[in-house]
């Protein structure tokens, strides 16, 4: 999961960004509105935190802004301001939420997880062969038996399965799982699936991770 974080206090970016990348997920910063929105409309990010007085536009300009072109991806509003017109008027600017500074960290990411969790019709469990991935516990087996990951073993595998049947290409999964910005080195992503197939045990006839020989991996039924 990717979020965007467009905030101009350093010190709030870096608490949010090392809290949420402990938790699994991918985090991009702005510091003013003007470069937010360009990143905004410019990527795909599963949510947006936006502080509402930044410099150049306003948060509630990003917001509209945003809310022309994108529908769907989930903002919280980060604002020192309370008053009940306030949260109103953020909500009919077009955001999803809005949590009050200071925060808990813990009441952020909950929030978070509120927006995030899967919209009607999406399966929060995914498999391939014996492998399922329980992505709202956080769990894997194999079989019946809980198979334990790191979050980056964890992310990368879901990317996988997620996009099952589809040859997942090295600067896609680099881009997804790590870090954009992230100093390419495709060997990482070897040692990451070998260490995947290793605690899997994929035994022989269990190739449910499959090497696409200079172009990437594949999850796929056998």
């Amino acid at each position: 999961m990717k979020i965007l974080i467009i905030e101009d206090e350093p010190g709030i970016v870096r608490f949010l960004k090392q809290g949420f990348e402990e938790e699994g997920y991918m985090v991009e910063s702005a510091s003013d509105g003007i470069q937010g929105l360009d990143m905004a409309v410019s990527s795909d990010y599963d949510i947006i935190l936006l502080d509402w007085m930044i410099p150049s536009i306003s948060g509630i300009e990003v917001c509209r802004s945003f809310r022309k072109q994108n529908t769907k991806t989930p903002i919280i509003f980060l604002t020192a301001k309370d008053e009940v017109a306030d949260v109103i008027f953020g909500l009919q600017a077009g955001a999803n939420d809005y949590i009050k500074k200071p925060f808990h960290f813990e009441e952020l990411l909950e929030r978070v997880k509120v927006q995030l969790r899967p919209v009607s019709g999406e399966h929060e469990q995914f498999s391939v062969g014996n492998i399922r991935m329980d992505i709202g516990t956080h769990q894997v087996f194999k079989n019946s038996e809980e198979v334990y990951l790191t979050q980056k073993e964890f992310a990368l595998l879901e990317y996988l399965i997620r996009n099952k049947g589809k040859v997942c290409r090295r600067t896609q999964i680099i881009e997804h799982v790590w870090d954009i910005n992230f100093d390419y080195n495709s060997g990482v992503i070897d040692v990451y699936i070998n260490a995947l197939r290793k605690k899997l045990n994929l035994e022989e006839g269990e190739n449910y991770i499959q090497t696409i020989r200079g172009v990437g991996y594949i999850a796929k039924e056998l």
